[in-house]
């Protein structure tokens, strides 16, 4: 154990302190955006590329990648957080023998949870039609999901081994090997699309090679270079499977309750009035949003890096400036942002499309994606912060009142019931992640760090 951080009493120190921790935190947290945001890259790309082929084909992608991938994505991602709680813990205690037992322990949890996962993309056309969507939109939007289930797969390889790499900040190499990867698609997305007229089709074949390049990477970079975690192939993974089973489902459970709320909104739009429109504009601000989810997702696994290895360092206080330090910092990136968003309301969606009545559907919705922006940037934090001391079962719960509960029917019945349309579906849906977040940021005032600490160290 290692002495605590000096406590702050004046404002020097709080100065140095938060420059201090800002380049710890950033450190770890920026090649974790840029690695984020390139896998994301990938899936925006595909989007555009088809998203000239028409309208119909690119609300195809918008809900097969908006949906679809996403619900993969949140899965796995969720599932393959609990290596940041167990890694990052062990690594602050020095148990760095164990972290190849974990990682190998999650890829099997993960190759079962994957098979799992097939029918919902084998049966995707009838769950479209069943909750609404419009026939012509389903049917392309199905074929579009099956085409890059294998691409979605890779993320039961991919998350494991970034989290067993973010947990001892190895996080420079995962940047090279996703930016590798992302030229690499933009490339082909080009061959096959533009040059040799495969279509969607195509598309997914270069998003599905991609991203497959990025886990078999990131895979073959832990056993041939990063000895000091990777012991080799051992049976202690199948030992103590169901604590690790239940702490993978928590935060599953915890992570996708988050990531799947906003893809909702696009299967809600699927009954309103000229709903191709309505699909796609939401999917261009979504998938907007979605760039700086990315960055507050490396924050997010930045700040549970540092949270679970101060905590299991026996270092409470370093801990608790970590989180004072960013949660302010993502503020004024999200605030930021939303001024931006407001800016360029009426531009942006020329990256996406060239039709005039789906650019002005767009602009008419930018102030929500504002306000969706700012509130993203302090949820991730608060929710990284979860993960680090291993709070996934409580913050599921939380996810499920304020979202599931009060976000999502207020949201249909100001859509519905109320006819605000788009704009009031996610205006009510913001009601849940607001009070989620207000929630959240209580818990994390009122939480006594030392006795996190002593809880952890004495497991």
């Amino acid at each position: 154990m290692g002495s605590d951080a000096a406590a702050v009493s004046t404002v020097r120190e709080a100065a140095r302190m938060t420059w201090e921790e800002s380049k710890r935190v950033w450190g770890i947290g920026m090649p974790i955006a840029i690695a984020g945001l390139s896998i994301y890259a990938v899936g925006s790309v595909t989007t555009i590329f088809v998203g000239h082929l028409g309208n119909l084909p690119l609300a195809a992608a918008s809900i097969g990648l908006s949906v679809f991938a996403i619900f993969s994505l949140g899965f796995f991602l969720g599932m393959g957080s609990a290596l940041e709680t167990l890694c990052g813990q062990a690594f602050g205690a020095g148990q760095v023998s164990m972290l190849g037992v974990y990682l190998q322990r999650s890829w099997i949890i993960l190759a079962v949870a994957a098979l799992l996962m097939v029918p919902f993309y084998v049966f995707a056309e009838p769950i479209l039609l069943a909750i609404g969507q419009d026939p012509a939109v389903a049917r392309e939007a199905a074929r579009f999901a099956l085409y890059i289930l294998p691409g979605a797969l890779s993320f039961a390889v991919n998350f494991p081994t970034a989290k067993f790499l973010q947990s001892q900040s190895k996080v420079i190499v995962p940047v090279w090997i996703c930016v590798g990867s992302l030229c690499f698609h933009v490339a082909l997305s080009y061959l096959l699309v533009t040059v040799l007229g495969w279509g969607s089709p195509g598309a997914a074949v270069a998003y599905n090679l991609s991203l497959w390049a990025i886990a078999l990477g990131q895979s073959a970079y832990i056993i041939g270079w990063c000895k000091d975690g990777w012991r080799g192939w051992s049976m202690a993974a199948f030992n103590d499977m169901w604590a690790f089973v239940r702490l993978s489902l928590e935060s599953a459970v915890m992570i996708c309750l988050e990531i799947w709320y906003l893809s909702t909104i696009t299967v809600l739009t699927g009954n309103l009035q000229d709903a191709q429109i309505a699909v796609d504009s939401l999917g261009v601000c979504m998938n907007i949003n979605g760039w700086e989810n990315m960055i507050f997702i490396g924050i997010n696994a930045a700040i549970s890096v540092r949270v679970s290895n101060e905590l299991g360092a026996g270092r409470p206080r370093a801990a608790m400036h970590a989180v004072i330090v960013i949660i302010a910092e993502s503020l004024l990136i999200g605030l930021l942002c939303m001024a931006l968003v407001l800016i360029f309301r009426d531009n942006f969606a020329i990256i996406y499309t060239t039709d005039l009545e789906l650019q002005h559907a767009v602009s008419k919705i930018a102030g929500l994606l504002g306000l969706t922006m700012v509130l993203n940037s302090v949820q991730p934090v608060v929710s990284g912060v979860a993960v680090g001391g291993g709070w996934q079962g409580l913050v599921a719960y939380i996810n499920l009142g304020c979202y599931y509960v009060l976000g999502l029917p207020l949201g249909y019945l100001l859509g519905y019931k109320f006819n605000y349309g788009v704009g009031g579906i996610w205006a009510g849906m913001l009601c849940g992640i607001a009070l989620q977040t207000l929630i959240l940021l209580f818990i994390v005032w009122k939480t006594d760090w030392n006795a996190e600490s002593q809880l952890i160290g004495g497991c």
